[in-house]
């Protein structure tokens, strides 16, 4: 029992990092991406290879892991940013799709739809972390940054700059905002910060392939920033929490049949977010209703 609460929360804490780095898009920006597990998997697989090949070191694997995403991430916000709301979802859908024929296609980085198998322990000052009360305490040790990292960027000048684009990009660009370049760096931010959890999580599974990175985790990071609150910091942690442990909670209901746990999730999920949206569109920490200014 220990040993699976242990898992349970590990596996939190990774999915809170991508949450909020979402989040700090989704809810500051206004920039609704269904392509997040992309990066997700591109932190996955660069960290994984790199471990692999050169060093298990989280000094080098987490940042050549980061700067990858970074880097890739610009090929959905450089030509998807020209566009707004529904298009730039259809555009980030057109990445998803793009992200997952390639890291079932590349077979000599990604091993294809075997995947990546033999990762080795992640290594912190030459020390291999292999112990799972460890790794929890390195998940919260990477976790905590990235969260006082988005906390920091929001309060400062350019969170007020994405806030202003969220409210009104024809606004911020009449205020001579540079709203593309300003969107851009926060996709780069984003997606490098999701790529801490990838890299985290296949050091921890010690495997990879693709059916981690489907649309199916998208849209389920996108269920856990609307159902916790949108623009709001605990929010995405909150969300998290939950849609973490639904799955559990169901898995304990002896009167549900088993076969058919998934499907009911799914719709638990479905409900939630319905009954969300219209008593508390704010999500749970965000506010009742949202403000019309």
């Amino acid at each position: 029992m220990f040993a699976y609460l242990l898992n349970l929360v590990t596996l939190i804490c990774i999915n809170a990092i991508l949450a909020i780095t979402l989040n700090f898009i989704m809810g500051y920006a206004g920039i609704f991406s269904i392509a997040h597990a992309i990066f997700f998997g591109v932190g996955a697989y660069t960290a994984a290879y790199f471990a692999v090949h050169f060093s298990a070191s989280l000094f080098l694997a987490v940042p050549v892991a980061m700067v990858v995403a970074g880097l890739l991430s610009l090929v959905l916000a450089l030509p998807a940013l020209r566009v707004r709301g529904e298009y730039f979802v259809a555009a980030s859908l057109g990445l998803q799709v793009l992200g997952v024929t390639v890291f079932s296609e590349w077979k000599s980085v990604t091993g294809g739809l075997g995947g990546v198998i033999g990762i080795p322990p992640a290594e912190l000052f030459g020390y291999a972390v292999t112990d799972p009360v460890q790794f929890l305490l390195l998940t919260l040790a990477c976790l905590i940054p990235v969260l006082l990292i988005t906390s920091t960027l929001l309060r400062s000048s350019f969170g007020r700059n994405l806030k202003a684009i969220r409210d009104s990009e024809s606004a911020a660009h009449a205020f001579g905002k540079n709203v593309a370049a300003i969107k851009t760096l926060s996709v780069v931010i984003s997606s490098a910060l999701a790529a801490v959890a990838g890299a985290l999580y296949a050091f921890y599974l010690g495997f990879i392939n693709v059916e981690s990175f489907m649309l199916d985790t998208s849209v389920l990071l996108m269920a856990m920033v609307i159902i916790g609150g949108t623009g709001t910091l605990l929010g995405p942690i909150v969300g998290t929490v939950l849609l973490m442990l639904l799955p559990s909670l169901f898995s304990y209901m002896w009167f549900l049949p088993q076969t058919e746990i998934g499907a009911i999730q799914q719709i638990a999920y479905g409900i939630a977010m319905v009954l969300l949206m219209i008593y508390r569109p704010g999500g749970i920490v965000g506010p009742a209703k949202r403000s019309k200014a």
